[in-house]
């Protein structure tokens, strides 16, 4: 029998023991794990050890580094970890993956994405998405119904774009009013509608300095959010598509885009989660400089690289040809600054993501105008909500798989709905 035993040591440190020789064979039976101390924050499974091969699964809460405790992952087992290296959740990982001053980390090479079906796991999905042919069209959403109705037309990937969250939420404009909370509610609402759905989130300038970044990229993963991007404004941004943009130093931006990554390499297990860097330099100091930096974020680690307001499709060619192999997204907002590009055209010149930023919100303001404006003049809203009763309404908000779920649990509640 294998020794396994545990015990709270004064509330605060708990050990967890199996012999240094615990072979890591068969999927039942735990890492080598040695002999450690951790923090409160753990889990253990099955400790009655009712089998020969108890197994010890660790929460994602891991020892802040100067604790002096070292340990590794189990290649085998991502939930285990044996002794072995230091795991410094700040910089450890990251670190290896730093090679000549540019970011290459083998785990996340898209090769690995290639084959199989698709994942559940969104930000996997997405990875898988990238790799394989195709563009992947990203229709923007600002709320649970826009994202019931994209997700209704067939997309496979949804856009949670800045400006449309903040008009939807707050009633604003784009001008850096909402928080980096109000986009995480927002995130969580959609990600909860389809959690197999390859999410990308706008981020902005990341709220803040490296720490707030590394916050962001956890928060927005923690929802379920596939990727997001972050760009070189300065922190009172404005949308990319309008005049008198300001843009930090390169040193600042590629900071932004270290700390991303850095956050998303700290995750316990591996993730997936893919950092876009977004540069709007394009406007405010050229082309050159506008590629110049999405070279450096690629070499500090951006998965993929988004100019805003790509004016031309020349110019589009060049910015896939300049940054190759590295996807490249490109926004199209109707009357702003980058050409009404078809998905099949932007697919044509080598983009990898489209996303159409406004598609939502603005259809939402025109039907919501007439709508409005018809009630005013008419007295009711007959003509505009013909065709649609309040069951229909519900169907496209998920009613039928409510109600199915609710019955399959045994419940009684919706049998007439």
């Amino acid at each position: 029998m294998y020794l396994f035993r545990w015990n709270i040591l004064a509330g605060t440190k708990a050990v967890v023991a199996l012999e240094p020789s615990f072979p890591e064979v068969e999927a039942r039976r735990a890492a080598n794990l040695g002999l450690f101390e951790l923090p409160s924050y753990f889990a253990v499974l099955y400790p009655s050890c009712r089998s020969s091969f108890p197994v010890a699964l660790l929460l994602s809460h891991l020892p802040h580094s100067g604790t002096g405790i070292h340990y590794s992952k189990s290649a085998r087992f991502p939930s285990l970890y044996k002794l072995g290296t230091s795991l410094d959740t700040n910089s450890h990982e990251s670190k290896d993956y730093m090679i000549n001053g540019v970011y290459h980390n083998p785990r996340l090479d898209p090769k690995n994405y290639l084959e199989g079906p698709l994942s559940d796991n969104p930000a996997t999905r997405l990875r898988q998405m990238l790799a394989r042919p195709g563009i992947v069209v990203a229709p923007g959403i600002c709320d649970g119904i826009s994202a019931r109705c994209a997700i209704e037309a067939g997309f496979e990937c949804l856009y949670q774009s800045g400006a449309a969250t903040t008009a939807s939420r707050l009633g604003h404009p784009d001008l850096a009013i909402a928080t980096m909370n109000d986009f995480v509610e927002a995130a969580q609402t959609v990600c909860s509608i389809n959690p197999t759905m390859p999410v990308i989130a706008d981020a902005d300038t990341g709220f803040g300095g490296p720490i707030n970044v590394a916050r962001t990229v956890k928060s927005y993963a923690m929802t379920g959010v596939a990727g997001l991007h972050i760009e070189d404004q300065v922190q009172t941004k404005r949308c990319g598509h309008l005049m008198g943009k300001q843009v930090v130093s390169r040193e600042e931006f590629v900071t932004r885009i270290r700390a991303a990554v850095l956050a998303r390499d700290s995750i316990p297990g591996g993730s997936d989660f893919v950092i876009i860097g977004r540069t709007d330099s394009a406007q405010v100091l050229g082309m050159e400089e506008a590629l110049y930096r999405l070279r450096l974020a690629a070499d500090a680690g951006a998965d993929v690289c988004f100019i805003e307001g790509v004016k031309t499709s020349e110019l589009l060619k060049k910015t896939v040809a300049a940054l190759a192999p590295r996807p490249v997204l490109v926004n199209v907002i109707s009357g702003g600054l980058t050409p009404a590009f078809t998905y099949q055209e932007a697919e044509e010149m080598g983009a990898k993501i489209i996303i159409f930023s406004l598609v939502s919100c603005v259809a939402m303001v025109h039907a919501v105008r007439a709508a409005m404006h018809s009630l005013k003049k008419t007295g009711t809203d007959f003509s505009t909500a013909q065709g649609m009763d309040p069951k229909a309404f519900f169907q496209v908000m998920g009613l039928d798989e409510v109600v199915d779920f609710d019955s399959r649990a045994g419940g009684s509640a919706f049998q007439e709905v």
